[in-house]
Parts: structure tokens; C-alpha cells; sequence
């Protein structure tokens, strides 16, 4: 039944159907309609739905035990995650503390690096700075360092404002500038801030490798990513990369880090680490953090189900999956296949002013004019009226307001990383049929690149 009165509340009265069942990279509703998956959820099921393995490992588990403190016991599956996890991050990430979800992975981070600042004797080390726009979760802490406003501004009296530096969107400037001479110009914002701060207050940047919901799949230009390691070096600021998004082979990596050879000082991890088989996130750092912590007293921080068993044994067979399923190249390969495909789109849709992302997380983004990149018009709703679009004929895609969160529409594309070159023109057929009908709907041009 779908008429039965609902007792539950969540974002908006938007109304779906009940889900009946997940099969790789699709979903089924109770009537039998089919869904492609086309974004992972919300950029989570990175192995698809259903996956048999998964679920065998995780009944063996529950058949042992679901439950067991982590001040009470030591579990297999917690160490054996954790050795799994360690393993497939670059060199001098050695540490694991698990969480349930990305929100309480990027306030661990912060908490691990505060933490260690005062066993250095910097205690006056305090201040995170974040990007704007940029996307952090919505617990408080995290949310103070998300760049977002319709999420953030109702809270901000409540909180206490930590600074921000813009995000390289350097597809939005007009200027003579290369790529790599922009990348070092927002780089060098945060060098910037750090001293307007006073860099014996700040603490750590914050920042997501490749650009999640408030940016729309954001990569900066290479040189970005090299001399931000190296002004935070240079000012003693740990550098925390949000991977709750990118992790976990989404990129084509198994750590978006990776793809420039960076090593942050701590990596916050979910989404994708669980797959959607249990809640499950990380933060991962070097023992140079953590052993110092742990002699002064110990992580002051914690979370019931942090470590706990069943999920670890569902985030293990997770990543073992992704190993035997070769999945993290399938990301790489797959997400060329995409991007190819949505770059096409810009010759046939005129409003669509910019494709970018890295494997499988892309986004498309809508203009009214790509010479200019001004933003549609905020009365048009796209951000929302494409994706029920896509919905109703069975493409599940993610979206949100780019600028800030008050205007421009972006898209993302990130369907689960076992998706097929078959699969993505299956789904390429409904995006366009989705987008040919908000053409007509809105009289926007279709047929003649701008």
C-alpha cells in the first residue's frame, strides 16, 4: 500500500513509492517499476544492491554476533577492517577509528586533530578553515565548516563561524590565466586566510578532494592539490581530505588523494566504505597523530557503534569485493565511458554549461549562457524539476544548487561502479529523454550548442 498514512518525516513531503528490492544496479518499487540507480543513492552503494557475497558474510556475522563494545571486546571483523583498510591507503595512513556515517567521520577528524594540537602544547590552535561552497554533513560541527546556505544559515547564530576560502571553480572565471595558474591562485587563498587568522590559531583545512553535493563533482586543476600540502606544511595546519564522498574507489582510486599523489595528515571515510550494506564511516590518520593522543589520556571522543562487528564484517566484505570484482579500475574505465557520453550532451542541450568529475562521480551543470556561465533562473526550479523527470521514467539522479546553494543546478551522475558500458547507454537514453522533456517544458533550445 502506498495511501496508508505515514508517520515518519523526513526533508520534504515529496512522495515516493515503497522500495520492494535492489538487484545490482537497479531498485524495484512494490508496483514492480524498475529504477537505474543512476547516482548510488546518495552517492553510497558502490557495489550495487543485493550483492550475495556481501550478505553471506554479514549473516555469518549476525550468526556469531551483532554487538559487541568496543570497551568490552576486541572483534575480528573491527581488526581485520581496519588492517583491510590500512592496507589500501598510501603510506604513512595507519591508523583507523570507525564512525557510523560521514558526519561523525569529519567531526572525529576534527576532534583527532584539536586533540593532538594540545599534546604539541598549541593550544591556542582552534580555528578550521573549509571551502565555500563545499559540503561537510549536518551535524553541527560538520556543519559549520560546510559551505551551503540553505543548510547552514539557519543554524549560524548557533554556531561559531569558522572561515572559509573559495573552492577553485575555475570554470566559472574569465580571465588570461591557465588552469595551473588558477589552481595556484585559490591555493594561494588559503595561504591567505591562514595569516589573516594568525596561524597560531588554525587548526586544520578541510577540503573535499573532488567536490561533492554543494559543488557538483568539483575538480580543481592539478596544481591546486600540491601546494595546498605545501602551505599547510608550511604553517603547521593539518590537512584533513573529506573522502566520505570520494572514498572507497569512487574516483577510480580507492582515496581521490591518490590521483595526485598526496598524503593528508587525516582522511574521513563512509558512503561508499559500507556500500549501504551497514552504517559505516572511518577516519584514518598516522600513528604520528594518534600514538601522541593516546599517551596523553586517550581520544576523548566516541560513538556506541563505532567499530562495531556486523558492520565492520559488512565493510570488509565490501572492500574485498570491490578487490575481486577488479572495481576500482571498472570506476576508472566506466567513468571515462560517462563522461564521454555527458560531454555529447552538451551539443544537443545548449543550457548545459559545464560537465566535469573524476571516474564515477560526474555532474552536468545548467546555465543560461555558457559564454557568461550566468546561472538559470532560480524560478525555474531545475535543480528539482530534471530530477523528477528522470524519475518518473526510472533514472534516479542527484542534484543541487551550486552557487552557495541559492542558485545554479548541478547534477551528478554516480551510479554503482559495477555498472557496464551497456548500462550507461541504458541510462543515457532516459537522461535524455528526461532532459528533452525540461527543454519543452522550460523553452529552452535543444539542437544547437551555444
Amino acid at each position: 500500500m502506498t495511501d496508508a498514512p505515514s508517520y515518519l518525516f523526513y526533508q520534504t513531503r515529496n512522495p515516493r513509492p515503497f522500495l520492494d528490492r535492489g538487484e545490482g544496479i537497479y531498485l524495484f518499487d512494490e508496483m514492480g517499476k524498475r529504477y537505474i540507480d543512476g547516482s548510488s543513492g546518495a552517492m553510497v552503494s558502490n557495489i550495487g544492491h543485493s550483492n550475495p557475497r556481501v550478505l553471506a558474510k554479514m549473516k555469518a556475522q549476525m550468526d556469531k554476533a551483532t554487538f559487541g563494545y568496543r570497551l568490552h571486546f576486541r572483534t575480528h571483523p573491527s581488526e581485520d577492517l581496519a588492517a583491510k583498510t590500512v592496507a589500501m591507503t598510501p603510506d604513512g595512513l595507519d591508523r583507523v577509528f570507525f564512525v557510523s556515517g560521514g558526519s561523525e567521520a569529519v567531526e572525529s577528524a576534527v576532534k583527532l586533530a584539536r586533540q593532538y594540537a594540545l599534546t604539541q602544547g598549541q593550544g591556542t590552535r582552534h580555528r578550521v578553515i573549509s571551502r565555500f561552497p563545499s559540503y561537510h554533513g549536518c551535524t553541527f560541527g560538520a556543519l559549520d565548516l560546510t559551505g551551503y546556505d540553505p543548510l547552514r544559515e539557519p543554524f549560524a547564530p548557533m554556531m561559531e563561524g569558522m572561515p572559509k576560502v573559495a573552492s577553485p571553480a575555475t570554470y566559472l572565471d574569465r580571465d588570461n590565466l591557465s588552469e595551473d595558474e588558477r589552481g595556484l591562485k585559490y591555493a594561494e587563498l588559503l595561504r591567505d586566510k591562514i595569516v589573516a587568522e594568525g596561524p597560531e590559531n588554525v587548526l586544520a583545512f578541510v577540503m573535499e578532494p573532488v567536490g561533492g553535493a554543494s559543488t557538483g563533482a568539483l575538480v580543481a586543476p592539478d596544481s591546486y592539490y600540491g601546494r595546498v600540502r605545501e602551505i599547510c606544511d608550511e604553517y603547521g595546519v593539518l590537512l584533513i581530505y573529506d573522502e566520505v564522498m570520494t572514498g572507497a574507489g569512487r574516483t577510480g582510486k580507492f582515496l581521490a588523494a591518490e590521483h595526485w599523489g598526496i598524503v593528508p595528515d587525516i582522511v574521513a571515510m563512509s558512503k561508499g566504505f559500507g556500500a549501504g550494506y551497514a552504517p559505516l564511516g572511518a577516519i584514518i590518520a598516522g600513528a604520528r597523530l594518534v600514538d601522541p593522543v593516546l599517551d596523553a589520556g586517550g581520544f576523548a571522543h566516541g560513538f556506541t557503534y563505532a567499530g562495531n562487528p556486523l558492520a565492520c564484517a559488512a565493510g570488509l566484505a565490501v572492500l574485498e569485493e570491490m578487490e575481486d570484482q577488479n572495481l576500482i579500475e571498472n570506476a576508472a574505465v566506466m567513468g571515462d565511458v560517462l563522461m564521454g557520453e555527458l560531454r555529447a550532451l552538451m551539443d544537443r542541450y545548449p543550457f548545459i554549461g559545464d560537465v566535469r568529475g573524476k571516474g564515477l562521480l560526474t555532474a552536468f551543470e545548467f546555465v543560461a549562457d555558457r559564454a557568461t556561465m550566468e546561472p538559470l533562473d532560480p524560478a525555474l526550479n531545475a535543480y528539482d524539476r530534471l530530477v523528477e523527470l528522470a524519475y518518473a521514467r526510472g533514472l534516479i539522479i542527484y542534484s543541487r544548487r551550486t552557487r552557495g546553494g541559492t542558485k545554479g543546478d548541478h547534477f551528478l551522475i554516480a551510479p554503482p561502479l559495477i555498472i557496464t558500458r551497456e548500462q550507461i547507454s541504458e541510462m543515457m537514453v532516459i537522461l535524455r529523454d528526461a532532459l528533452d522533456a525540461f527543454a519543452d517544458e522550460t523553452g529552452l533550445p535543444v539542437g544547437a550548442a551555444a
